[in-house]
């Protein structure tokens, strides 16, 4: 039985990327799109509308949402509402706002995914650099965007400092005297280490862990290329959240 999605955010890149993978697979069916900046009324057959309440009695299993921060927890809750399984790639939310999600699909019995990052070779990276932490307490984070990129640090990023922080002894790395003669120059502080966002045209999305030890030093890296890097790990959500009952934040729970 095919899976019917609705893509909210489609004229973006990341939406424009879920769309042609969507339509490539023969178990998922485009049935609507969502994007308050669109023109047209329908694509190839497919309707199109700008406001998502004009969604609320549509018949479709699943939300895919690449928007922006400022909607995105409004889309996820509404989506869970009506009854639409949300795979959520926009970044941005709240520890509270995931609680509260997780919280509504569980009482309606509904899957569904918040993914910092779609691409299988972060998920690793993220699982590899919290194993290495135990070891190597002293470690920066280092995620590196493109320049059209809205919030800072990226989700990944933060996810990963979660993931680290879960395993790693409290350790307040630099000197005790160290001072910023220019403010931020040492990035965000989290669990006592830093977390650095670089914005530059032409990048994608890149990530590197920098541990340092006495007489050595271990650097994981991930790096996106393209937006299709994202799309195994978007369909494998949508694939995934119809058979579950509880959303979940982040894809590892689901591989």
């Amino acid at each position: 039985m095919s899976i019917k999605v609705i893509v909210a955010g489609f004229k973006g890149r990341m939406g424009a990327t879920a769309v042609d993978m969507i339509k490539e697979d023969k178990d998922l069916v485009l049935a609507a799109l969502l994007d308050p900046f669109a023109k047209e009324k329908e694509i190839d057959g497919v309707p199109v509308f700008t406001d998502k309440r004009e969604l609320s009695q549509f018949s479709a299993d699943v939300w895919v949402d690449f928007t922006t921060p400022k909607v995105a927890y409004e889309n996820t809750h509404f989506a869970l509402e009506n009854g639409f399984r949300p795979v959520v790639g926009t970044t941005g939310f709240t520890k509270e706002e995931i609680s509260e999600l997780i919280d509504l699909s569980a009482s309606k019995k509904i899957g569904g995914l918040i993914a910092p990052n779609f691409a299988i070779g972060a998920i690793l990276l993220m699982e590899f650099a919290a194993k290495a932490s135990k070891y190597f307490p002293d470690l920066e984070i280092i995620e590196l965007h493109h320049d059209k990129k809205k919030d800072a640090p990226s989700g990944t990023a933060v996810k990963t400092a979660e993931l680290i922080k879960e395993v790693r002894s409290y350790k307040e790395q630099g000197a005790k005297d160290e001072e910023e003669t220019l403010p931020g120059a040492r990035g965000a502080e989290f669990d006592g280490f830093r977390i650095h966002s670089v914005r530059l045209p032409g990048l994608v999305a890149h990530q590197e862990v920098i541990f340092g030890a006495q007489g050595e030093g271990l650097t994981l890296r991930h790096d996106s290329y393209n937006r299709v890097s994202f799309m195994s790990g978007v369909n494998l959500g949508i694939k995934k959240v119809v058979k579950q009952e509880q959303l979940v934040y982040g894809l590892e729970h689901l591989l």
